[in-house]
């Protein structure tokens, strides 16, 4: 019962918990990149308005 684990179930087990680690946390890294982008869009336009002023 305490024994080792195959190579085979251990790869599985590996591959299983990345990939719900991705898919639990996929909206959290899309919210980010969404929210990265907009601070950068607010800086691109707020530098251009600044420009056209001066």
């Amino acid at each position: 019962m305490f024994g080792r684990l195959p190579f085979g179930q251990l790869f599985l087990a590996v591959v299983l918990g990345v990939a719900g680690g991705v898919y639990i946390y996929k909206p959290l890294f899309e919210q980010y990149r969404f929210e990265q982008q907009a601070s950068q869009s607010d800086v691109t336009a707020t530098d251009s308005a600044k420009k056209e002023n001066d």
